[in-house]
This record gives structure tokens, sequence and C-alpha cells, in this order.
């Protein structure tokens, strides 16, 4: 599968260039435009999960045993660990947000009845995926409940009631930027907590925080280094980047308001990678004094969390009902509820299971990049060389998103 991947990310990027040099300065706008900064905190939200709270502090160690594992060596934990979350990886989202708001309108490829079938499998399974990390992290963060290690029925009815809450979210569009938003400042939030709270610390100082922020620069130095799977547990980040890029796009582009095609990229990837930075250099600098984390601190992180997978559900949740017509207006609220909820709920315990796998999604996903590029070439070539502007029906309109349900 690492050559498939391999494939899948070089093509991706291909033709990240080729928007670029042809599409460039192209007004982007979608069907429900929002201001730049709530478009930001959206995508910011939607496009992140759980794993960007719980995982670092469970992965630092590892990137830094070059004795077991030496592809680490050419650089430090923490611009691993960054390099695995933010600013290249994001040109994933980009590629799809762009197709998505200026392209798919034209070429319609995923309204071919096999296709939408095979994204909104894609959809559900990627959103069970994000119920199943939170479920199989709240051991570690949430020690005192059990014994650390084996999954309880406390964190089950935790994502539960995580699923149902984002079912709800999803009912009405309206909810969207009420979320994102809340979700962006409680994050903030935590980053100013626990920084004060290592200031507090014996051991800290302004300096030592400068020279742990510092070691950032070696991804940018070594950035070639992270195109390409280094091993396999690269491999299945990027595979689960994939797994989310063409949902992400999909449900992103409907709120682009007007910025042209160089600022989404820019947008992409430096906004959300400033506070994936920080915080970050916060965990990195807790992690490497040995500072304890437990209690007041990993709790503020697993609410947080929570909050991450409330937001990305109920994105992905509203985008399969939408493509699906498994809407509230068509079954009424409480259909929609309990059906959302207890598929989410079967397929989360699938994953549980061992018996889907995130590397599977991102693969399929890698194979609809390259079924769509072929269908445009052999029927609808003409039709994307002639693009010049977003579709006409779509004006950069404010207040739309107050109107949509």
């Amino acid at each position: 599968m690492t050559t498939w991947l391999s494939a899948g990310i070089l093509f991706t990027f291909a033709a990240i260039a080729v928007i670029l040099m042809r599409w460039g300065n192209l007004r982007c706008i979608g069907v429900t435009p929002v201001r730049t900064f709530t478009f930001i905190a959206i995508l910011f939200t939607s496009g992140l999960d759980v794993g960007l709270i719980m995982f670092p502090l469970t992965e630092f160690a590892g990137y830094g045993d070059l004795a077991a594992s030496p592809e680490y060596g050419f650089t430090n934990p923490l611009a691993i660990e960054f390099g695995f979350w933010a600013f290249l990886i994001w040109g994933f989202y980009f590629l799809t947000c762009f197709y998505f708001c200026v392209i798919e309108p034209r070429v319609k490829f995923f309204e071919i009845p096999v296709v939408k079938f095979i994204n909104n499998v894609v959809i559900i399974g990627t959103c069970a995926f994000t119920a199943y990390l939170l479920l199989t992290n709240l051991p570690w963060y949430m020690p005192e409940v059990g014994d650390g290690e084996t999954i309880v029925g406390t964190f089950y009815l935790i994502v539960f009631l995580a699923i149902a809450f984002a079912v709800y979210s999803s009912t009405s569009l309206r909810y969207v930027r009420i979320l994102s938003l809340a979700t962006t400042w409680f994050f903030l939030a935590l980053i100013a907590l626990m920084w004060a709270g290592a200031f507090l610390s014996e051991t800290s100082s302004v300096g030592e925080f400068a020279n742990t922020i510092a070691l950032l620069g070696d991804y940018f130095g070594n950035i070639h280094q992270f195109v390409l799977p280094l091993n396999d547990y690269h491999e299945f980040y990027l595979y689960w980047w994939f797994a989310w890029s063409i949902m992400i796009g999909q449900f992103t582009s409907r709120f682009v308001g007007g910025l042209r095609t160089y600022q989404v990229l820019v947008a992409m990837l430096v906004f959300p990678s400033i506070p994936i930075a920080i915080w970050f250099s916060v965990l990195y600098y807790y992690s490497a004094n040995g500072l304890d984390t437990t209690g007041f601190y990993n709790l503020a992180m697993v609410i947080v969390g929570i909050t991450f997978v409330i937001n990305s559900l109920d994105s992905l949740i509203r985008l399969y009902t939408d493509n699906l017509n498994l809407t509230v207006a068509r079954f009424g609220k409480v259909k929609y509820f309990v059906g959302n909820l207890v598929a989410l709920c079967v397929l989360t315990l699938l994953f549980k299971l061992d018996f889907l796998q995130i590397q599977w999604v991102g693969a399929v996903v890698i194979g609809l990049f390259f079924s769509c590029f072929g269908y445009i070439l052999w029927k609808k070539f003409s039709v994307v060389s002639e693009i010049a502007a977003s579709p006409k029906e779509n004006t950069v309109d404010f207040n739309k998103i107050e109107l949509a349900n």
C-alpha cells in the first residue's frame, strides 16, 4: 500500500501546482460564504479531531527513541509531531476545497451514483473512526476512571453522549458557526491555561519556552522528508489525512467567502499551523521536562477533545445526510436523530473490533482522486479548461448562513 499512497501524494501536490498556475487569482465563493475568520475556524475545528489533543503526549517518547525508530534521526520529536499534523499536509484539504467549490459544480463527478455511494461510505466510516479515537484514548487521559488501560462503561457513555450531541447539532447548519467558533476559543484557552501552568513550575523560563518553539524550525529545514511516508506509522497518518481530505473539502468549500485561490491555500497552510505549533510546543515542554498533566489538565484536554469530536462529527453527519437525502426535512428530527445515532455507534464498535481500518478508507479516497482525474480527461476536459470564475449562482452574501437550515 506504500506505492499506492506515494502515488496519491505526488498526484496531490502536482494537482495543487496546476491549480495555482491556472486559477491562482480566481475568487473562490461557496454556496453559503462566511467571513474569513469564521471560515478559518470552521476549517480548523472541522479539519481536525481529538487526535490533535490526545496523541502528542503519547507519541513524543516514541519519536525520540532512535534505537527503535532510527528513521526519525534527522530531526527532533516536536518537529516530527508538527510534520504529521500541520502545514504541508493541509494542502490535501486545499485541493479538495478548491475542487468542490469551483470544479465539481461543472463536472458533477460525485453525482454519479456509484461514486456518490463510495463517497458517503468514506464519510460515514471516518465519522465512526473519529469517535473510536476518542474512546480508545480516554483511559490514558482519565486513569482515575478505571485502571488507565481498560475501556470501561463510563468511557462508552462519554462517546455515546458526544455522538448524540453531534447528531443533534447537525440538524441545522446555523449551529456550525457557533460550534466552530466556540471550539476554537476553547482550544486557545486550553493553550493559555497549560502555558500558564508550565510557567508556574520551578523549571520554566521564557528562554526555555523560546528554545522549545525554535525546535519547530527543523521541520521547515527538512520539509521534504515529510512528503513521502517515513515508516508504517507515518503511512497511517497520511492515509488518515487522505480519508479526511475528500469530505473536509466538500464541507469547507461551502463557506469560502471570496478569497483568491492562492489566499485559500495560504489560509489553509498557515493559519491552522500557528495554534498547532504553539500547542505542540507547550505539550513538548511538559513532556521534555517531566511536568505532570494528570488530574485537572488531563480533564481540560478531554473536554476540549470532546468539543473537537462533536464539531467534526457535526460537519460530517451534515455532509453525508445531505448527500444521501437523509435530512430532517424528509424524516423528521426524531427519526433523523435515532437513525444516525445508532448507525455511528455501531460503526464505532466495528473499529473497536478491528473490523475496519482507516488505511482502507484512505486508499479508497486516493482511488477517487485518480478516477475523478480520469473522468475529467475523458469527458470534461474542455469544460474544466474554460473555467474562469466560481459558479455564477454563488455570491458573497454573508447572510446566507443565517437563512440556511
